[in-house]
């Protein structure tokens, strides 16, 4: 049952996100990704400080080792962005470091490098199958929890993706299509976790505080950057607004966990 939970979580983010895309036209797209990045910042803060944290700390393993692991983590994901390996940040030489574009927001520059698009979103889709397995070998409520972090953040960006690959030149159909391919390498994550992280339930609490750093990283430097612009007031309250649903979403989900 684990494993097909496994399957079922992974393959959801990019089915979702696949399934949006093709039932929407590309101008509401747009502003439906924008709206998501608050939601998706919430989520991701709430799930990684109120679940997934305490939970690693809650295995007795070293608290310095964690708190290690969690710095490590951060830095490596800021690593791998620089490399434009992971999350394809997209940038225009002699940028402001504010200008900062992700995720297909920056059309104009990410249409010149579809192909990249999917290599970059392949590997950070595999990265989160395996962070999900490892969560869903711990307990299945963690691995719900942790799940609906990713997906919350992977629908946003699968369908800024689709935006960036039809600014890329390809078809509506091909655009869906890759984009589903690249969905697909969760799963292959989420299986060899299974098989793999399995049996090293030591590691599991550094997997976990790994799975946190990358959820802190995405939220703190590639979502809130997003956020900080100068806006008409009811427009900086909607951001708030939907940055506290994805809180709350964190929230509910933690307090139903521990109902039970």
């Amino acid at each position: 049952m684990t494993l097909l939970y496994i399957l079922i979580a992974t393959l959801a983010g990019g089915l979702i996100s696949v399934l949006i895309a093709a039932a929407i036209s590309v101008a509401l797209l747009t502003r439906l990704v924008r709206s998501l990045v608050g939601v998706s910042t919430g989520i991701l803060l709430g799930t990684a400080l109120l679940q997934v944290l305490p939970e690693a700390f809650e295995a007795h393993a070293p608290p310095q080792a964690l708190f290690a692991t969690l710095l490590g983590g951060l830095f490596a994901f800021f690593l791998l962005e620089k490399v434009e390996l992971y999350r394809h940040g997209h940038h225009h030489e002699g940028d402001h470091p504010h200008h900062h574009h992700h995720h297909g927001f920056d059309a104009e520059q990410a249409g010149r490098g579809g192909l990249a698009v999917l290599l970059g979103d392949s590997i950070h889709n595999f990265c989160d199958g395996v962070i999900i397995a490892a969560a869903f070998l711990v307990d299945v409520q963690l691995g719900v929890a942790t799940a609906t972090a990713i997906v919350a953040h992977e629908i946003p960006q699968e369908v800024g993706d689709y935006i960036v690959l039809l600014n890329a030149g390809l078809s509506r159909t091909r655009a869906l299509a890759y984009n589903a391919l690249s969905g697909l390498a969760a799963v292959a994550g989420g299986v060899l976790g299974y098989f793999v992280v399995g049996p090293w339930q030591a590691a599991f609490p550094y997997l976990l505080v790994v799975a946190a750093s990358s959820f802190i990283y995405v939220a703190v430097a590639d979502l809130m950057p997003q956020l900080q612009r100068r806006l008409p007031w009811l427009e900086t309250v909607g951001q708030i607004a939907w940055i506290a649903v994805g809180l709350g979403t964190a929230v509910a989900i933690t307090l139903l966990r521990h109902a039970h």
